[in-house]
């Protein structure tokens, strides 16, 4: 009875969330019913709009990603309303959305696209900082200024970032270092054998590490990126806690503009451990009353010998090897978990492994009327043999848009066939200014030992290599001009039984788009 009294706001189409997935939704609704009211809900007073975009190939696309204002949204769509407010509850029986600024929302069908946050290594400890939106983004930058050393856990996007092998942009290594976490010693800690895995094999990592000697370039690279960031903006309203857990993700510039310099002027270190995770942190106190000695920054790789650190650390972080550092504070960069919190209350979702909301292959949940899309959903349909779900923007703005789609098709009583982005997973990116496009399997993932390997590699120049399974291409990695991304495309999609061409396949001395035009 007490809701009834709440004001009320009808929209036949509601999406929540400010990000990608939720902006390409609400964007790609507003076009199928441009006489319909489209409200976007989004707790950030910025949103993420794709810019740029070009089809590269059938599957392949490019796009860059602005922060953008919300009013630069509802101006270019007149009939999509923006509601600034995070989400209380989802009353998914009754169709409406409760927001925290006391109003409720009716929807006739509802698209969550809330993203994902930081999953911590340690929740509740003021020296574990996770980095995923412009607010959490800043408190790093605060907490770096005051900072001689840092340890960062884990090996995906953000860890490559920091550590200075720019996942999205082309920073050189040199400049990511300077202008990143100049002056700051930086522990590395992964658990696997090799940097990046989560993007590259140990032989595409070994390729771009020759870029790490690499000469320093004169000046910064131009970004042609805009931003618009948040400063100034509901700052008094928002705690230190809600940096981790409010916002969209962070886009491929996000370190543009602030000014990550540590305190040490020239001394940058950056020291690797790997095959390893965290055991346990310790406050300066705890450490102190357990008598346990941590060790120096190691400075000579060659020479093993390790000292006992004199320093006093605010935090110490204890190593599954038994090794213990000491430093200001520690980066939490071991992915993300979908941020289902704000609608689990009184609604019976069915949930996937990762803890995703479990979409079908028209990107429905298991409530009636309600989608899900980008990093807050697990797909839940059969896949194709050489598709993935991958937690990056290509997939948020496919899924948004196919959302868009699947929605309008069940108001208008059609039918509607898969989208064919999900028939090949397709990234494309960037690394040390090297193009890097991902195909199909491109890691082998899935397939078990039943597999082989085709390598072709030119130092500096170009890295390739395909994964074949019974004579058909499952995936490929191409680093570097190869002009070989849609000839591979189109080998993956209709696996043609390739064992006749052998090794003629990565051969450079022929031209492979002949075979196959």
């Amino acid at each position: 009875m007490e809701a009834a009294r709440l004001p009320s706001t009808a929209g036949k189409f509601v999406v929540v969330g400010g990000g990608i997935a939720g902006v390409t939704c609400a964007e790609q609704l507003a076009i199928h019913f441009p006489s319909e009211d489209i409200l976007l809900i989004t707790a950030s007073p910025v949103i993420k709009a794709v810019t740029n975009f070009k089809q590269v190939s059938r599957v392949l696309e490019e796009f860059d990603v602005e922060e953008q204002p919300n009013t630069m949204l509802e101006n270019r769509f007149p009939n999509i309303k923006v509601i600034e407010s995070g989400v209380k509850q989802l009353k998914s029986e009754e169709h409406c959305i409760l927001t925290e600024d006391g109003n409720q929302h009716v929807y006739k069908k509802l698209c969550l696209c809330a993203g994902a946050k930081p999953k911590l290594i340690c929740e509740g400890n003021p020296y574990v900082l996770g980095i995923r939106d412009t607010d959490s983004a800043q408190e790093f930058q605060k907490q770096l200024t005051k900072a001689k050393r840092i340890m960062i856990i884990g090996n995906g996007g953000i860890a490559l970032e920091l550590v200075g092998w720019p996942t999205w942009n082309s920073l050189d290594i040199f400049q990511a270092i300077k202008y990143e976490i100049e002056g700051c010693e930086v522990i590395w800690v992964i658990k696997d054998k090799a940097i990046g895995n989560t993007f590259f094999d140990a032989g595409a990592a070994e390729f771009l590490t020759s870029k790490l000697i690499a000469e320093k370039p004169e000046g910064k690279i131009a970004h042609r990126r805009t931003r618009y960031t948040t400063e100034g903006r509901k700052k008094e309203a928002r705690t230190k806690g809600d940096a981790a857990n409010v916002g969209s993700a962070l886009g491929p510039d996000w370190h543009e503009g602030l000014n990550l310099k540590g305190t040490k002027e020239f001394s940058h270190k950056i020291h690797i451990e790997t095959m390893c995770e965290v055991k346990k942190i310790y406050l300066q106190e705890e450490f102190r009353i357990s008598k346990k000695k941590s060790l120096t920054f190691p400075r000579d790789h060659n020479n093993q010998s390790v000292s006992t650190d004199k320093e006093i650390w605010p935090v110490y972080v204890e190593l599954t090897n038994e090794k213990i550092y000491g430093c200001d504070f520690i980066v939490s960069a071991t992915g993300v978990t979908p941020n289902i919190e704000p609608f689990l209350c009184g609604n019976n979702f069915d949930l996937g492994e990762d803890g995703g909301l479990k979409v079908n292959n028209h990107m429905h949940t298991s409530l009636p009327d309600i989608y899900a899309a980008g990093d807050i959903c697990t797909a839940s349909w059969e896949p194709s043999p050489v598709w993935q779900q991958m937690r990056l923007w290509t997939q948020a703005r496919q899924m948004g848009w196919y959302a868009a789609k699947c929605m309008a098709a069940a108001t208008l009583g059609d039918s509607i066939d898969m989208d064919f982005s999900f028939e090949l997973f397709a990234h494309v990116t960037k690394f040390f200014n090297y193009k890097v496009v991902l195909l199909g399997k491109y890691n082998a993932q899935g397939l078990g030992s039943d597999h082989e390997l085709m390598l072709r590699c030119t130092k500096g120049q170009e890295y390739v290599k395909v994964v074949m399974q019974n004579g058909r291409m499952m995936g490929a990695v191409l680093i570097g001009e190869t002009d070989l991304e849609e000839t591979f495309e189109n080998l993956i999609l209709n696996q043609m039984n390739l064992s006749a061409y052998g090794e003629d396949l990565l051969d450079p001395d022929i031209d492979i788009e002949d075979y196959f035009d």
